[in-house]
Parts: structure tokens; C-alpha cells; sequence
């Protein structure tokens, strides 16, 4: 893999989250642990790989018949898992990400079983296992704010013994798992580098990147993010709605009895605790936010400590710690929601640049990576590439439509509890909060089987 620029690391806040032994801490030492040689690039839009003693491309070997080439532009999760399933169908990959370094958010993330089955067909769940924190038997614990006890819910395992019901993971950790997969699959990486324009027809992708290299493609992936450029070519100018809610979150110790996904519900305030390493946990809380209202960074853990200063219980001793070295970050929520078709040309969109969801049920990363494992089966199974781009969208956009409506809901009801309704959702909940949880996941499971129906039956209109 060439890469140009540096290799991913945490934005510093002071450093909480220590590079662990199974991370490479520098570009170098990347290299060295893979055994791969950076080198010179002397042709820009050409794939450029040398191979150390040692190394091997672990590619299946499988042939995408329908293209050859690929431009995956940006470098989050949705970017580095389709250039991992594209790469591993036998297309040459490029990947650009705009950061000239490799930065991201000093939080975590947790993903539930649809998503860890994903991952494994990416062929880093093992390491995602490793480097994060499995809450053994997907136990979700429910207090109010007060800490006192409302109910114990489970989250489903996988479909096979390998797949727990939850992961926890630094942001930090699960982008060095996939930044290692994209070095075993000989995908080029250019940091620094974005799209300039894209002369788009049905037979190639013509791309002009800011550095000025003119490049052609059988397909480009927009995968960046909630303010994408690609989905101004796919859908023209849509601008993200907010939602009126922020979360805050911050990074802290982990006790050992902390060993479970706690939430604590208040009124119109909901505050999670979440190992995300042996050694550390995130907080993560919501409430509303007005729109306009800018916060400086070195205010956020006042501010947070302050929004949430009525929980007690398990929550109480994290924001306590939370003084001017606390590592908080604030994020206003907001949606896109790309109506089909999210093709045109041989220019596609997916994960946050199409349907960037709320963060209530935890499924953004999960529902990224199934798109990335979609796009990359359909377009191996033959068919023109417009009408696989076109199938591709049908597929997904109910699925994640389900997911962004049931998200948005929980979290409406959330920041609009009074101290009454707040009573009675803690009664209901010691009686349905269980069956709501497995109401959700059959629903995905039965809303993606009729998009994978309604995505043949588009491919063969």
C-alpha cells in the first residue's frame, strides 16, 4: 500500500488514549510490522506496491467483473471498508482522505452483532475483538439518574459463535484495524488529496484531484461523510438537517466493575457509560441544543459536566473528574436523508454522504459497512454497472431509512420527557424494554431481506 502523509493517530487532547502494544505508534513502524516498503510515487494514478520479504496480498482473488478500478473518496469507516470489499473483488483501489494526517475523534464507538458480522466479512473481526472491549453477554443496563435500577436488557449475538452481541472501541483503535486490512489488500492511500471535479459518463469516471493528477476510474465511492462533495454531483445541493439535540462524550478510566453498556435516563437528558479498551470507557450524553449557540472547545467539560450535573449513581465519579485536561467532545446532531437514486454515472454515495443517521441505536458504522459489502457483491454479479448502481440503492435505502426513523424517534422521545412521562416510561420499560430491543433487530433482519428482493428485482427491470 502507498500511502502519502501520516498514518492514523488520535487527535491529541491530552493523549488518553495510549497507543497500545498491538498498535503501531508511527508510519514507519506500520511499515515495519507489515513489511510493506513505502515508495516514490512516479505515476499518479497508478497503483504503486512493493512488497517486503515476507509480505503477502491476501486479495481472494476474485474477479469484479464489472469494473476494474476504483476511486473511494474519503477515509472514515464507510471509505475504508468499500475500499476493503472492492479491493478483496479484485478491483485496484485508490482511497483519498483531505486530512494531510490521519486524525480522528477521541471518543469510541460501539457496534452491535449486524455490525460484527459485517466486519467479518471484511476480515478484521478477530482484531476488532482484540483491540476492543466485548460485553460478554450484551447486557444493557437501565438506571435513572439517580443511578437506581430500571431494567436489564440483551442484545443478540451473531449468527455464529465468533460474533458477540456488542463491541466497544476506541475510534482510534477500530481505524488502525482497517487501515492494517487496506495494507493487506495493496490499497493506495493519498492523504492531502481531494476531488477537484469528475467528468462523469457511463463508461468511466474522469477525476481531477487537487493536486492536480487527472485520473481515470470504473467507478468512484463517495464516502465523505455528512457534508459530502460526491453527493452534490449524485443529488445536487442538500443540506444536512439538525436534529435540535447534541451529544457530548468523554474519554475516562475504566473501573473493573464496569463491564457492561450502562444508559441512565433522565428527563429529557440521557447519559451512557461504554467500555470501549480493558482500560478505558466513554460517556457519551444527549439533550437538546440550540441550533446557533457556538460552545469554545476549552468550555466543553464545564459545560458538560454542568448539563448532566443531576446523575448520580455510576456516572457521578466521570463527571466529577471532568476539568480543564478532561478530553470532551461536543457534536451537534444532524441527518441526511439522499432520496434514490444515489448513483449517477459511475459515481455512487454511501454510508453518511447518503443517510447519515441520528446516534441513538448505534448502527451509523454498521449500516456504512453494509453498504460497502452490498455495493461490492452486486457489482460482482454481473449486469450493466448503471443497473447494479441503480439496484445498490433500492437495497439499501429502506434498510437504513428504518434504522434513521427508529433512531430519530428515540431520541425526540428522549429529550422531551417531563418529570410525569418520565415515571411511566420507567414502568413501562420494566415490561417491554426487552421485547422492543428484539422488535428492532427482527425488524432489520426482515426489512433487509425485502430490500435484498426489491434490489434483484430493480436489477432485472
Amino acid at each position: 500500500m502507498v500511502v502519502s502523509g501520516s498514518w492514523p493517530h488520535e487527535t491529541p487532547q491530552g493523549d488518553p488514549f495510549a497507543v497500545t502494544r498491538r498498535s503501531a505508534t508511527t508510519l514507519d513502524e506500520f511499515y515495519l510490522s507489515a513489511k510493506v516498503i513505502l515508495v516514490t510515487a512516479s505515476a499518479p494514478c497508478a497503483l504503486r506496491v512493493t512488497v517486503g520479504q515476507g509480505a503477502t496480498s491476501s486479495r481472494t482473488g476474485e474477479l469484479m467483473i464489472q469494473i476494474d478500478t476504483a476511486l473511494v473518496v474519503g477515509g472514515g469507516i464507510a471509505g475504508c471498508a468499500a475500499a476493503i470489499a472492492l479491493a478483496e473483488k479484485g478491483a485496484q483501489v485508490t482511497m483519498l482522505e483531505k486530512q494531510p494526517e490521519w486524525r480522528f475523534q477521541s471518543s469510541g464507538i460501539f457496534i452491535y452483532s449486524n455490525g460484527l458480522e459485517s466486519l467479518k466479512r471484511l476480515g478484521v473481526l478477530a482484531e476488532i475483538v482484540d483491540a476492543g472491549y466485548v460485553v460478554r453477554d450484551g447486557r444493557n443496563i437501565y438506571l435513572d439518574h439517580r443511578g437506581e435500577p430500571i431494567v436489564d436488557t440483551f442484545y443478540p449475538r451473531g449468527q455464529t459463535p465468533d460474533i458477540p452481541a456488542i463491541v466497544g472501541i476506541k475510534r482510534a483503535e477500530l481505524h488502525r484495524v482497517l487501515a492494517r486490512r487496506l495494507a493487506d489488500l495493496d490499497v493506495e492511500v493519498r492523504l492531502a488529496t481531494g476531488v477537484e471535479s469528475v467528468d462523469n459518463s457511463p463508461e468511466k469516471a474522469t477525476v481531477t484531484l487537487t493536486d492536480g493528477a487527472r485520473c481515470s476510474y470504473g467507478l468512484v465511492v463517495g464516502a465523505d461523510g455528512i457534508r459530502s462533495q460526491i453527493r452534490g454531483m449524485v443529488s445536487g445541493d442538500i443540506t444536512p438537517r439538525y436534529t435540535g439535540l447534541g451529544v457530548w462524550r468523554s474519554v475516562h478510566s475504566r473501573p473493573e466493575e464496569i463491564d457492561a453498556k450502562i444508559m441512565m435516563l433522565g428527563e429529557g437528558k440521557r447519559l451512557g457509560i461504554m467500555p470501549i479498551s480493558d482500560d478505558k470507557l466513554y460517556l457519551f450524553g444527549t439533550m437538546e441544543e440550540a441550533r446557533d449557540t457556538w460552545y469554545e472547545p476549552e468550555t466543553w467539560p464545564h459545560l458538560m459536566q454542568s448539563r448532566f450535573a443531576e446523575f448520580a449513581g455510576p456516572a457521578r465519579t466521570f463527571l466529577d473528574e471532568l476539568d480543564e485536561h478532561a478530553d470532551v467532545l461536543f457534536t451537534r446532531v444532524e441527518e441526511i436523508i439522499a432520496p434514490l437514486p444515489w448513483a449517477r454515472g459511475r459515481v455512487v454515495m454511501i454510508g453518511d454522504a447518503a443517510h447519515a443517521s441520528t446516534p441513538f441505536m448505534g448502527q451509523g458504522g454498521a449500516m456504512a459497512v453494509g453498504d460497502a459489502i452490498v455495493l461490492a457483491d452486486m457489482l460482482s454479479e454481473g449486469g450493466t454497472v448503471a443497473s447494479t448502481l441503480e439496484a445498490f440503492g433500492h437495497r439499501r435505502y429502506p434498510v437504513c431509512r428504518y434504522v434513521q426513523d427508529t433512531s430519530r424517534a428515540v431520541g425526540e422521545r428522549g429529550a422531551t420527557e417531563n418529570p410525569d412521562t418520565a415515571i411511566r416510561r420507567n414502568a413501562t420499560m420494566e415490561q417491554a424494554a426487552q421485547s422492543e430491543v428484539d422488535d428492532f433487530f427482527r425488524e432489520l433482519d426482515a426489512s433487509e431481506d425485502r430490500a435484498r428482493r426489491a434490489g434483484i428485482q430493480a436489477l432485472h427491470q
